[in-house]
């Protein structure tokens, strides 16, 4: 491989006189020219800028990049080899320009092997139907999460790896440039103030002594030396000047574009709000109708709790209802699990222990007589009875009783 020797000693020789120039100005040893204030304050939004923006984006390709399913049981260090390999694998589609295979997502594999363990348990069966349906439910909230991952992919993400990679690569060379070009008029300055001493001190009259003569043509001399070099000065820092200048006008537009970055990134925000909002929207109504799917065999619960002496109470799910939501599906009525002769609600009394505190989730309006109507967020005393539908409690509040839904309440106590 051929060199260039001369380049290279010349390179070298200006990285030294940058280095010597550098410390000087720390030290206080050398002046140093400065940008005005409108240009400062350009510089530090713009580093502002790129700073925050390289935060977010990484961050927000952590929350998006999905862990290879295979190893989301694995520990963090092989998890983070794996999201690694992964956007290397995206970065070399995105150099050969080409489309980015789909990959699966977590909650898709889940709902397979959900469905494929069905097959062995026996789709009949009520655990081998319940996975079918909860498999079905898992792929559609994988495919919404693939969705929305390509769509912020496409709408947040690559708007800002574009400046990181693009328009600030640009920036950062020309202010690079710039501070040359700064270094540069520094050394001009100088150069010429040398020279002006100089000249200043060959120009002073010299003493009159016995080799006055001799002395004054040397002294003549001199000052016509240095008034050249004053003049070769003078033209170099006017060069240096106008460089300097309109480097600076350049490293200004190009900072004053970041405030049409704001207004791209800005823009790019709301989609990506957009796209997360509707793919939440989606998971709770997948979510919703997977529970009234679920709420139709209320009676598997049973014989499956009975067959295998469990004591049907009230079902942990029940109370995991995300407040806020909306209220749930109205569960089966109660009359139909039990014999009208062998309830009657003026009649039931409350157990000696076994009564519990509830939390009412959502308003709820009795059906008949024998239910409760019920408020959002008032509290009142559920205890149930024997031969009594799990699906149901008896609410007391007050002087008045009657049946309420489990599905609307948070069991406190």
């Amino acid at each position: 491989m051929d060199f260039n020797v001369k380049k290279l000693a010349s390179d070298a020789g200006v990285f030294f006189t940058r280095a010597v120039q550098y410390t000087e100005e720390k030290l206080g040893q050398a002046e140093k020219t400065e940008l005005d204030a409108h240009l400062e304050n350009l510089i530090a939004r713009a580093d502002c800028t790129k700073n925050w923006t390289d935060k977010i984006f990484r961050q927000t390709e952590v929350l998006l990049q999905p862990n290879p399913s295979y190893s989301s049981w694995t520990s963090p260090v092989i998890n983070d080899f794996d999201q690694t390999g992964a956007r290397i694998e995206e970065f070399f589609y995105e150099k050969l320009d080409r489309k980015i295979p789909s990959r699966i997502t977590n909650a898709e594999l889940l709902g397979q092997y959900m469905q494929d363990a069905a097959k062995d348990f026996g789709p009949g069966t009520p655990y081998g139907s319940t996975l079918i349906t909860v498999g079905d439910y898992q792929k559609r909230l994988g495919g919404a999460e693939r969705e929305f991952l390509q769509t912020s992919a496409i709408n947040f993400l690559t708007p800002l790896r574009n400046f990181l990679e693009g328009d600030w690569k640009t920036i950062s060379k020309e202010r690079r440039l710039l501070e040359n070009r700064r270094l540069d008029l520094d050394v001009c300055k100088a150069r010429l103030k040398k020279a002006k001493l100089a000249e200043a001190k060959a120009a002073a009259a010299p003493d009159f002594q016995e080799t006055r003569p001799r002395n004054y043509v040397l002294s003549a001399s001199a000052s016509a030396l240095w008034s050249e070099e004053v003049d070769k000065a003078e033209h170099e820092l006017r060069v240096a000047q106008t460089e300097f200048d309109r480097q600076a006008e350049v490293t200004r537009l190009l900072l004053e574009g970041i405030s049409s970055t704001h207004v791209n990134h800005l823009r790019c925000l709301h989609e990506f709000v957009e796209a997360q909002a509707a793919y939440y929207t989606q998971c709770h109504k997948h979510m919703q109708d997977l529970q009234k799917e679920l709420s139709r065999f209320p009676n598997a619960f049973a014989v499956n709790a009975s067959t295998s002496g469990v004591s049907t109470g009230p079902s942990p799910l029940s109370s995991a209802t995300l407040p806020g939501a909306s209220s749930p599906s109205r569960p089966p009525n109660p009359s139909n699990a039990l014999e009208p002769s062998t309830l009657k609600i003026e009649e039931v009394k409350p157990p000696a222990t076994g009564t519990r505190k509830a939390k009412v989730l959502y308003d709820y309006d009795a059906a008949d007589t024998s239910e409760l109507s019920l408020l959002a967020d008032e509290l009142i005393t559920v205890y149930t009875v024997p031969g009594m539908d799990p699906d149901w409690l008896i609410g007391e509040r007050g002087n008045q009783k009657g049946k309420v839904p489990v599905t609307y309440l948070e069991l406190l106590s």
